[in-house]
């Protein structure tokens, strides 16, 4: 008996069908069979018999998710997935089931192996295959890698790998019996479930390759982020007994929701649902909202653009043929649904058209997540929630000389009493106190450039919501984003060659002049290149926002939850406590998994923490929407009291997370990196700084006038009387808040 009835699922999408799946059945089980998949014991145990093969129908799935490949690419296609999902039942028989994970890792690394990017190159030679996965990857990497290009190798390989390699996540969580939490769980799920991976065979399926100059744009990750989503989300409701029942899996949407949020199975399937359906919304608004300008920033040629196109729509059918698989193959619960009883024979276009039930279903989900969200006026103050902190809150000595830079640097640079800030609102903020919190153990010297960074940062913050989101100049914003990246040089020299930068034009502009040079004077250029990857970021996040609020749109939850990290400076704030304490380490530690979750947890707990103090300010009187208590309240229908206890129990298993990596995972590090005494030393303050960071921002938050004095409501530039109006000109009206001479005073530097 199913533990739940499946919902009913958001299909905007007629699925198709391949004609040659017949021959690609044929092809694919002699394939099979001589890859030693079938009816052959590994470790004294068969992992696949012809039966099991034939009941999941691989050849079905991709006929479904791939109806307009070529026959020779169907079936190399479906030797992919007939490896992949062999692979996964293989790892799960033979190392998740006996919790070996010495074994699972030396044959996980041996892999990598068989993925050589440039094959025939020294050392890029495969070892002898061992075993049927070994023998299957190498035999379709030589068959598939040839005929592409290098970008799209390095693309595929690193997909591959993070589907075998992150395998041990899974591994770890079922030996400790560690249900994940859900953002960890979405993120590394991507990882391990192996859409992107699918994603990067659509370009195959298709012929078409995504041009290498804008794989990495926003646009093109949240389409593959969001395809690989509602693949994995789709699969974990269809999966859902199998996993939980037969195999002992933790690792499952559905279960992470229904321990998450405490339901029954029932109400945790449905919300895995809405969820899959608001990623399949968003990959829809990139798509019509966000590709266009990609195209023109880029300057794409036409058959560029067409193979992007091409790709998107190999991503819709993948999804809408993944979802028909689903409803037929003998590994998923699938009882009672539509389909189950239904012909597999070929369909044609619009073949679709006999489903009203979900043509309808797709339509009253578009009307539903079309309509503006309502802010009631009168909701918005709740009791807040207390918080988890298991760190100390620590005042550093220069409070005072610090506050007191603080505030000349500010008035020096115009950002007081020029419509932005006025003098008690920024005394009543405080920012003085939020840099001798939040680096309580940093030298003078450096806690001033940490205070004057962030006085920069919350004005760009404050000037860019009173500037571009009240009028909804998008164009104007842009330019002003962008000409921030000219002020800031990395080419490796001991001092920064300024001059060679434009003229400062406003108190935004001004401040960043000065603060790079003092930065990263003496500074290795790769360490300068992450710095102002780390300020672009930020203040691109911005751009983000203004889009929203452009099209009145709350954002997905999945989205907000990424792009908070952008928006809060997240990045930036972590390389100035690095900087601001001095630490040397090896860059590729940064890369490393534990490095990554440290920073993804430091970012999620304090930008979500954030979101439920400053929500009465932003939605109550400023009426913002990127705000997680707002997606919250949203996505499930709660008054904000509710949404702000949901998104604060989010924020504390992310700090538990924290606590658990710095503890478990950080203490090997140094081995596995060969750190000596002193670096070991740098990587226990960088961690110590994080904590004091997480610490003093609660406090300097729950206690500053920033989130309980609202801005101004008519906070404008002043002087726009006579000034440019229209699209894009807002840009040309910054130079107004310069009304003072600062020319004068900044020469003298």
């Amino acid at each position: 008996m199913q533990p739940y009835q499946l919902p009913e699922f958001y299909l905007p999408h007629p699925a198709r069908l391949n004609p040659n799946l017949a021959a690609a059945r044929a092809h694919t089980k002699a394939w099979a069979h001589g890859m030693d998949m079938l009816d052959v014991p590994q470790h004294g145990t068969v992992i696949w018999t012809e039966e099991d093969l034939d009941s999941d129908d691989y050849a079905l799935l991709c006929a479904y998710t791939h109806p307009d490949a070529p026959a020779p690419v169907l079936d190399l296609i479906t030797d992919w997935y007939v490896w992949v999902f062999y692979f996964d039942d293989h790892f799960l028989k033979v190392y998740k089931r006996t919790g070996d994970v010495a074994g699972a890792k030396e044959y996980l690394d041996r892999l990598a192996r068989f993925m050589p990017v440039k094959p025939g190159q020294p050392g890029e030679r495969p070892p002898e295959p061992g075993n049927p996965v070994e023998r299957g990857l190498a035999d379709l990497w030589a068959r598939t890698v040839p005929a592409r290009s290098l970008a799209w190798r390095h693309r595929f390989a690193e997909s591959t790998h993070n589907l075998l390699v992150e395998s041990q996540w899974e591994l770890a969580n079922i030996t400790r019996g560690r249900v994940p939490n859900p953002v960890e769980y979405i993120q590394m799920r991507r990882r391990v479930g192996g859409a992107p991976w699918s994603a990067d065979l659509v370009e195959v399926a298709n012929g078409a390759e995504v041009p290498a100059a804008v794989a990495g744009t926003r646009p093109m990750r949240v389409l593959k982020d969001t395809f690989a989503d509602g693949v994995h989300l789709r699969n974990d409701i269809m999966s859902y007994q199998r996993e939980t029942e037969v195999e002992g899996e933790l690792n499952n949407g559905v279960l992470v929701l229904e321990r998450f949020l405490d339901i029954d199975p029932q109400r945790a399937a449905n919300v895995t649902n809405d969820l899959l359906t608001s990623r399949l919304h968003q990959f829809e608004n990139t798509a019509l909202t966000e590709l266009a300008p990609m195209f023109e920033e880029y300057g794409l040629a036409p058959e560029d653009r067409l193979n992007v196109l091409k790709y998107v729509q190999g991503l819709q059918d993948w999804q809408s043929g993944g979802h028909e698989w689903h409803l037929r193959a003998g590994r998923y619960m699938n009882d009672g649904q539509p389909g189950t009883q239904g012909p597999t024979g070929p369909t044609g276009l619009g073949a679709g058209a006999a489903r009203l039930r979900s043509a309808r279903s797709a339509l009253q989900h578009r009307i539903v997540h079309s309509r503006p969200f309502p802010l009631p006026g009168s909701d918005h103050d709740f009791p807040r929630p207390e918080f988890t902190m298991p760190f100390r809150a620590r005042t550093n000595p220069g409070l005072a000389a610090a506050r007191g830079r603080a505030k000349a640097w500010a008035d020096e640079l115009g950002m007081l009493d020029t419509g932005i800030w006025s003098t008690p609102a920024f005394d009543a903020m405080d920012f003085g106190r939020f840099g001798a919190l939040t680096h309580p153990r940093v030298p003078g010297a450096a806690l001033e450039l940490v205070v004057d960074w962030h006085v920069w940062r919350f004005f760009l913050d404050d000037l860019f919501a009173a500037t571009f989101e009240r009028t909804g100049d998008q164009a104007g914003a842009r330019v002003f984003v962008e000409r921030l990246a000219e002020f800031m040089p990395v080419e490796d020299t001991d001092v920064p060659d300024v001059s060679a930068t434009p003229a400062p034009e406003n108190p935004v502009e001004w401040g960043l002049a000065d603060l790079w040079p003092r930065t990263v004077a003496g500074m290795p250029e790769d360490l300068r290149r992450e710095f102002a990857a780390g300020l672009m970021e930020f203040a691109r996040g911005m751009l983000w926002e203004l889009a929203n609020v452009a099209q009145n749109r709350v954002p997905d939850p999945v989205d907000l939850l990424e792009m908070r990290r952008k928006t809060a400076g997240a990045r930036f704030s972590l390389l100035l406590v690095r900087h601001a304490l001095g630490t040397a380490l090896p860059a590729e530690l940064f890369d490393s998994a534990p490095m990554r979750t440290l920073a993804d947890t430091f970012a999620d707990t304090s930008a979500l923490r954030n979101d439920i103090i400053s929500y009465p300010k932003e939605a109550g009187t400023e009426g913002g929407i990127n705000n997680g208590v707002v997606v919250v309240r949203k996505f499930f229908d709660l008054d904000p009291a509710r949404a702000a206890h949901i998104l604060n129990d989010l924020v504390s298993s992310r700090l538990r997370q924290f606590q658990e990596v710095a503890a478990r995972e950080l203490p090997g590090l140094g081995q596995r990196f060969g750190l000596d005494e002193v670096a070991n030393t740098h990587l226990g303050a960088y961690v110590r700084g994080l904590q004091d960071w997480l610490a003093g921002d609660l406090l300097w938050e729950s206690t500053s006038g920033r989130y309980r004095e609202p801005r101004p409501p008519d906070a404008r530039l002043p002087g726009l009387v006579g000034a440019p109006s229209g699209l894009g000109t807002e840009i040309t009206r910054i130079g107004a808040l310069l009304n003072r001479n600062f020319e004068s005073s900044w020469g003298a530097r």
